[in-house]
């Protein structure tokens, strides 16, 4: 393990940015309404241009009229954009530290167990004392770990290349693996 990278300064700069990038990545964008094209309707000139001492009207479907379209609604979007990999690696980085500054951060052995029951699993939880979500780093999931934690709701596994700053701030605790945390360093740097 570096000790120069893990020395409990937290850059909220870099935190800011990539959560606000996943939180807009996680957005569905498919809000959608109608313009006064759209809306069924309207093809009729509601009364002629001149003489009746009204407004003129061209159609039934106006933004203006009851039923009428939509000026400046919602159309599906994409909403995900990348920032660059020194700002991920960075704001990774950050939120490990934060949590290493509240003593947040557990490390284990291995959570190796020897069959995929929930109860033993629960075991290793409760041995560790571990109250609220908690995300458990390992450096590969066994399948009996998987299926033994899938049931707990306050658990989250991920594999060490596959999580990322907003996993760990989601987090209570975060609880890593021996492996994992000695090839840490090579997805920081």
């Amino acid at each position: 393990m570096n000790k120069k990278l893990f020395t409990g300064k937290v850059n909220k700069g870099l935190l800011y940015q990539a959560v606000l990038m996943y939180n807009a990545n996680r957005r569905q964008g498919t809000a959608s309404t109608k313009t006064r094209g759209e809306v069924s309707g309207g093809g009729k000139k509601p009364w002629r241009q001149k003489g009746t001492g009204r407004a003129r009207a061209g159609s039934t479907r106006s933004p203006l009229w009851r039923h009428g379209g939509t000026v400046f609604g919602p159309k599906p979007r994409d909403y995900s954009y990348s920032v660059p990999k020194k700002i991920k690696k960075g704001a990774l980085l950050a939120s490990i530290n934060s949590k290493l500054r509240e003593s947040k951060i557990i490390g284990i052995d291995s959570a190796d167990i020897a069959e995929p029951k929930t109860k033993k699993f629960q075991a290793v939880l409760d041995a560790l004392k571990l109250k609220g979500k908690s995300l458990f780093v390992l450096d590969n999931i066994g399948e009996n770990v998987r299926r033994a934690s899938r049931n707990i709701r306050e658990v989250s596994l991920k594999n060490l290349n596959d999580f990322n700053a907003m996993d760990v701030l989601a987090c209570e605790k975060v609880v890593l693996s021996k492996a994992a945390l000695e090839k840490l360093d090579g997805r920081l740097t």
